[in-house]
């Protein structure tokens, strides 16, 4: 039940963001170029709140793969909203985006590899 909680609060946090990003930062993200890199974050963010929800109701065989699409919505997508607000955090979180994409093809390829059960 936790897993569904989880995922569920993710999926609610990305229409948040999406609606925020698209309303009340719009003209920020616009002036700074990172409206694109902030619906990037969201879409990501989104798909992979949604993958966890459909893991969460299938058991425990894939929670390797849950923990990793979790990893990358926090890596991947945190690390860009971050950059889209705070231009500076490129800097030193602009390596950290790849190791979240790494997250979610590590736990694509985890539901690739699992044995069906």
């Amino acid at each position: 039940m936790m897993y569904i909680r989880i995922a569920a609060v993710l999926c609610f946090l990305a229409v948040a963001l999406g609606a925020f990003g698209a309303h009340g930062l719009r003209a920020t993200l616009e002036t700074r170029g990172m409206l694109d890199v902030w619906n990037k974050a969201v879409l990501y963010h989104f798909i992979h709140a949604i993958a966890l929800l459909v893991l969460a109701l299938f058991g425990s065989i894939n929670r390797g793969a849950w923990w990793l699409l979790f990893a990358g919505i926090f890596l991947f997508s945190g690390s860009l909203y971050l950059i889209a607000l705070i231009p500076q955090a490129r800097d030193w979180l602009g390596p950290v985006t790849p190791v979240g994409g790494l997250c979610f093809l590590a736990g694509w390829a985890w539901l690739i590899i699992a044995p069906p059960k």
